[in-house]
């Protein structure tokens, strides 16, 4: 699993670095960024995995969500994913919401995303192996993301609970099997059998696993893709689930980076006590 430095600089004490590699899972070269905290220079530190939404690459939250400087303080290390492969010879799509950058956090069945659209097996299997083998990392994980990685998020800590200690998102896709976020990319990539939607669906599997401890949900209320969010619908689970858990509805806030930058240390404070 070698790594190639793409680059490597100072923050809030630690290092912020980018690096990139060939995908085994993807069969392409794949980008990822790390944060480590001062405190990795003395020993293993927890891990924060953010996964991003629709359009992004590993670089946005990177720069944009502010979770360095929460992270120093805390001594998380955290990573920062791509949301799908990319290059030449990998399928796209016009549309921003499928193809590249829209990943979705599954492992594609059709054509002719398949080849290389297995974006759950790589953060869950090959990038979690690479970050625990080559980074001063213990075995203690925490999960979050935003919007379709929110979705990611949650999905992947309810069907992995061993892997994962902890668990928020922000503005998660929520219901994604009743959502035009969710049915066109699923079955694009899945098929057009629903039965096989229910394990990439949080309020779903919610219902069918619960989650361990408890959840940290943010929603902006000015959200302007709440109809395609559909948060009630993971509310009224949690409610039904009797789930522990928070879903925090933020007044005037939209679906932006400054929404989750705004919260970003609320998230990293609580990952951090569950964590350590």
């Amino acid at each position: 699993m070698g790594l190639d430095v793409v680059s490597e600089n100072r923050s809030f004490g630690g290092i912020q670095a980018v690096y990139s590699h060939d995908s085994v899972a993807c069969d392409c070269k794949m980008t990822f960024g790390v944060f480590l905290p001062p405190q990795a220079r003395y020993g293993p530190v927890p891990v924060l995995w953010y996964l991003s939404g629709l359009t992004c690459t590993h670089e946005n939250a990177m720069t944009k969500g502010g979770f360095q400087e929460h992270a120093a303080r805390h001594g998380l290390a955290v990573i920062f994913p791509d949301t799908s492969p990319r290059g030449e010879g990998i399928a796209d799509d016009e549309a921003y919401d499928l193809g590249q950058g829209a990943g979705f956090y599954v492992n594609a069945t059709e054509k002719p995303w398949a080849p290389h659209f297995r974006m759950y097996d790589y953060i869950a299997e090959e990038l979690r192996a690479l970050v625990t083998s080559q980074f001063p990392v213990t075995d203690r994980h925490g999960i979050t993301g935003h919007s379709m990685g929110g979705h990611g998020a949650i999905t992947m800590a309810l069907r992995n609970q061993d892997m994962f200690a902890s668990l928020s998102a922000f503005a998660p896709i929520a219901h994604p099997t009743q959502s035009d976020w969710g049915r066109k990319q699923l079955s694009a990539y899945l098929g057009n059998d629903e039965c096989g939607w229910a394990e990439h669906d949080s309020t779903l599997l919610l219902e069918e696993h619960g989650w361990k401890g408890d959840l940290l949900i943010d929603q902006g209320s000015a959200d302007q893709f709440l109809p395609l969010l559909k948060p009630e619908a993971l509310a009224n689970m949690m409610a039904l689930r009797r789930q522990s858990g928070e879903m925090r509805i933020q007044p005037g806030y939209d679906h932006s980076y400054f929404f989750v930058n705004t919260f970003a240390g609320d998230h990293v404070a609580w990952h951090a006590a569950r964590l350590k």
